[in-house]
């Protein structure tokens, strides 16, 4: 490997000198040129901007996705793969053990057969946690995240730019002042001028970087309302699915301690009801106007039997595990 010797020093040199002039602006002893109020005022601006927003990024993917392994897993596969791994959600992999149980318990069960209904809302309530967490980061992180990785990091770069710019601006004036010579004094003169010509330049464009946050809040302000929006639909969803689960769970199972109607005639009619009993489909959901009615939702099979001393032909017995009470006969499809 051949070392170029000269250059090597001459870097060392320069290095050496940015230290010591950085020293001894520390120190007081040295000139160092300010920035205007304004730029300042813009700098901390965009400083406040790129920390948190890497604090809202940072935080939000830890919601989504709480699992801090998972978190490096995805951040790995994405730079590899330049995609989000997909992976089953906690939701769905409880939701597969439910049915597994339930299967092997039996789904004719009634036991197993609620395994099984409840696992699969189990994955479908994962599948709506697992599109919200994509929609999320499609619409909030990864917007916030390219911005961080683009925008910020060339106003940073063009900052440290204006930096080296601002230095050799004041070694300038320094050689300007120590000058000894009329020759000396002039070309010191000539290298500020440029110094300072190449300042005001890199000083403008990162100034126009630094006023271009404005419109970048604009975009963030865009990028929440989206977020809110995602989540509020999630939620919905969440609702829906676990509303559902609830009516399919109480057409399979009974719950311990639920009441049962004491009505003379439905309990004269207990004893004929397990012998001549038939089943029945519901045909539409059925909201009980009194005690002595059962509940009905669409699609789901019961038991059903004539009423003993009935006065009424409308309204049958249905049975559904441990409840009973009068269904109306329009919304019932005797199947056997």
């Amino acid at each position: 490997m051949d070392f170029n010797v000269k250059k090597m020093v001459k870097d060392a040199g320069a290095a050496l000198s940015r230290v010591v002039q950085l020293t001894e602006e520390k120190l007081g002893t040295s000139e160092k040129t300010e920035l205007d109020a304004h730029f300042e005022y813009l700098w901390e601006r965009a400083e406040n901007t790129k920390n948190c927003t890497e604090k809202i990024v940072r935080n939000t993917e830890a919601v989504l996705i709480p699992n801090p392994g998972n978190r490096i897993e995805d951040f790995i596969y994405e730079k590899i793969e330049g995609k989000r791994h997909s992976r089953l959600s906690n939701l769905e992999y409880l939701g597969l053990d439910l049915v597994e149980a339930g299967n092997i318990f039996g789904p004719g069960t009634s036991y197993g057969g609620a395994l099984v209904k409840v696992g699969q809302y189990e994955q479908k309530l994962g599948q709506v946690e697992r599109d919200f967490i994509g929609s999320a980061a499609m619409c909030f992180t990864q917007p916030l995240r390219k911005f961080l990785d683009t925008e910020v990091k060339t106003i940073l770069k063009e900052k440290s730019l204006l930096e080296t710019k601002r230095l050799d601006l004041d070694a300038c004036k320094n050689r300007v002042r120590k000058a000894r010579s009329m020759l000396g004094h002039q070309t010191a003169e000539r290298d500020l001028r440029v110094a300072q010509s190449e300042f005001d330049r890199q000083a403008e464009i990162t100034k126009l970087l630094l006023e271009g946050i404005s419109s970048s809040h604009a975009s963030h302000m865009r990028y929440l309302h989206e977020f809110v929006d995602t989540q509020a639909r999630f939620y919905s969803q969440c609702a829906t699915v676990m509303t559902d689960l609830q009516k399919e769970l109480s057409s399979l199972i009974t719950i311990p301690g639920a009441s049962t109607d004491s009505s003379p005639i439905l309990n004269g009619s207990s004893g004929d009801s397990k012998e001549n009993f038939q089943m029945a489909k519901v045909l539409y959901n059925y909201e009980p106007k009194d005690s002595s009615e059962l509940k009905l939702y669409a699609n789901e099979v019961i038991k059903v039997t004539e009423i003993i001393g009935k006065t009424d032909d409308d309204y049958m017995l249905g049975e559904r595990g441990q409840l009973k009470g009068k269904v109306p006969r329009a919304y019932l499809e005797i199947i056997s």
